[in-house]
C-alpha cells in the first residue's frame, strides 16, 4: 500500500492503494461490487474514461474508499466524478471525509454517486450528508432480484409457470449450454445488436464485448452459449462477486424458436452461479416503475427496458430498488450550468 499523506494511526489518511489492494478491500465488502473492482475502471478507460481510487487508510488498513470514474465536460468546464456502486466505509462517520476527499483527489465540479443500496437496507442518509437526488441515472435504479440459494425445484416453484414449462422444454430439446470463447465474441456482439434493436435499447460494440471477456473472464465471469444444430441462438455475459451474481449482458436470436434458447442459457447461467457460491442473482435492469406500474403496462410498451421486463418478470425474482443517483457538488457554477444543459437536452 502507497504511503499515506499524513502519519499517525487515529486519524484516517488519503491513500492511493494499488488495484490489487483495492480489490482485496472490496472483495471483503458485505456489498461488495463488480462495478467497483480495477478491472471494470480498466474497461471503461478503454472508452473515454478516467479513473482514480480515493482511499482512507488508518494503522495500515483501509478504512474507507471508492473507485470513481472521470470525464471531462462540455466546453472545457472540468470534471465529472462517478461512483458506481460505491463506496464502501468501515463507520457511517467516515463518508463525509471520503466525499470531501475525492473532490479533493479528483478536482471535479461534482460527484455523481450511485451506491447501489437498496431502498429496504439500513438507511444512507446522502441528504444529510448534502448530496441532493438526480434525476440522471447511469446504471438503472430498479432490478429483479432471485434468491438462487434453494434447491433446483424450489427455484423453479417461484416462476411463473410460462417460464417454467419453457425452461423445461429447453432441457428436453437438443440446446447446447456451455462455456464460450474469445472466438465467440463476433457471433455474440451481433446477436447483441438484433436484441436491442428489437428491444429498443443500445448496446455495446464488438470493441467493448471483447475488452470486458479480456478484463473480467474467467475470474469474475463467463460468457454462456446456446446452440442448436450447430447455430449460436443465445448468448450471455454473467459476472459474480461473493455470493452475488448480475446478469448484465444477454442476446438471442428471433430463430429459436420452440428451443426457447433466451430460457435454457439463463438457466445454465443460474446453475454457472450457484457452482461459484452465489446465493442472489441479479436481473440488471427493470424500467424505473413501482411494481404494479410494471404489471398494468408491460404488455403494451417497448420502448426501453420495458421490452425485457416480460421476460424478467417471469424468473420469481422480486422487484427491488436502490437508492438511485445523487450528486455532491463541488463547484457550484459548473454544476448549476451542467444541470441547465441537461433540461435544454431533455
Amino acid at each position: 500500500m502507497s504511503k499515506a499523506r499524513a502519519t499517525g494511526d487515529c486519524q484516517p489518511s488519503i491513500i492511493k492503494p494499488s488495484a490489487p489492494e483495492w480489490d482485496t478491500f472490496v472483495r471483503a465488502q458485505p456489498r461488495a461490487h463488480i462495478l467497483q473492482l480495477s478491472p471494470w475502471a480498466a474497461l471503461k478507460a478503454r472508452f473515454g474514461w478516467r479513473s482514480r481510487v480515493v482511499a482512507l487508510a488508518a494503522g495500515g488498513r483501509i478504512q474507507a474508499g471508492a473507485q470513481v470514474l472521470l470525464k471531462r465536460l462540455p466546453l472545457g468546464a472540468g470534471w465529472l466524478a462517478y461512483a458506481p456502486m460505491g463506496g464502501y466505509a468501515a463507520q457511517p462517520s467516515l463518508y463525509p471525509q471520503l466525499w470531501a476527499a475525492i473532490g479533493k483527489e479528483t478536482g471535479a465540479a461534482f460527484l455523481k454517486l450511485e451506491p447501489g443500496h437498496l431502498t429496504n437496507e439500513p438507511a444512507l442518509d446522502l441528504a444529510g450528508m448534502g448530496f441532493r437526488e438526480s434525476p440522471q441515472t447511469i446504471q438503472p435504479p430498479r432490478t429483479i432480484m432471485l434468491d438462487i440459494a434453494a434447491e433446483d425445484g424450489q427455484i423453479l416453484q417461484r416462476m411463473n409457470q410460462g417460464t417454467r414449462r419453457k425452461i423445461r422444454k429447453s432441457l428436453a430439446s437438443k440446446l447446447e449450454c456451455g462455456a464460450g470463447s474469445a472466438a465467440d465474441l463476433g457471433a455474440f456482439s451481433a446477436l447483441m445488436a438484433q436484441t436491442g434493436g428489437r428491444n429498443g435499447f443500445g448496446v455495446h460494440s464488438q470493441d467493448y464485448f471483447e475488452a470486458a471477456f479480456q478484463l473480467f473472464m474467467p475470474h469474475y465471469g463467463a460468457l454462456l452459449t446456446a446452440r442448436h444444430e450447430g447455430e449460436l441462438l443465445a448468448a450471455i455475459m454473467v459476472f459474480a462477486l461473493g455470493e452475488r451474481a448480475w446478469y448484465l449482458y444477454g442476446a438471442s436470436s428471433r430463430a429459436q424458436g420452440k428451443v426457447y434458447a433466451s430460457y435454457g442459457i439463463q438457466w445454465a447461467a443460474i446453475q454457472w452461479a450457484r457452482a461459484r457460491g452465489c446465493r442472489s442473482y441479479d436481473l440488471w435492469g427493470v424500467p424505473d416503475y413501482d411494481r404494479d406500474t410494471l404489471e398494468a403496462q408491460f404488455k403494451q410498451r417497448r420502448d426501453g427496458l420495458w421490452g425485457v421486463y416480460g421476460f424478467k418478470r417471469g424468473w420469481g425474482g422480486v422487484v427491488k430498488r436502490t437508492l438511485g443517483a445523487w450528486d455532491f457538488v463541488y463547484n457550484p457554477l459548473v454544476y448549476h450550468a451542467y444541470r441547465g444543459a441537461l433540461r435544454l437536452r431533455d
